[in-house]
């Protein structure tokens, strides 16, 4: 996962703005079904604070660079306008979040890993 990540924010917010945490939440609680990136845009749209609005096109490059990533699959349906892509969970969010967890120990480890260590068995203690 090539993600930005922000330790002063808390949650999902670490790593996603508002408009991707909301996305990916939708797609969590609707496990099992598939979601097209029209469903997603509006729900997120519903959603934002302050009447906030994100474009369509956000929606469905940040659900393409999770299916990129891993974290979200597809499938492509014919519909009205042709083919369109229905996405739906590849990690579940205990999954994304224990990957997340991974990925940030394993790059401390490769750059830091006598500090990393230590700080480790610190909070295991």
């Amino acid at each position: 996962m090539n993600l930005i990540l922000d330790p002063k924010a808390s949650g999902l917010s670490k790593v996603f703005k508002e408009y991707q945490r909301e996305a990916l939440n939708f797609i969590w609680k609707n496990e099992g079904k598939g979601l097209t990136s029209r469903m997603v845009y509006s729900y997120v749209n519903d959603r934002l604070d302050g009447g906030k609005s994100i474009s369509r096109a956000s929606i469905i490059n940040f659900l393409n660079a999770m299916v990129d990533d891993g974290v979200l699959d597809f499938v492509e349906e014919t519909g009205k306008g042709g083919y369109h892509r229905v996405y739906s969970a590849k990690l579940d969010e205990a999954g994304f979040k224990r990957g997340l967890a991974e990925s940030v120990v394993s790059s401390l480890m490769k750059d830091f890993p006598e500090e990393t260590r230590k700080v480790i068995q610190e909070y295991v203690k």
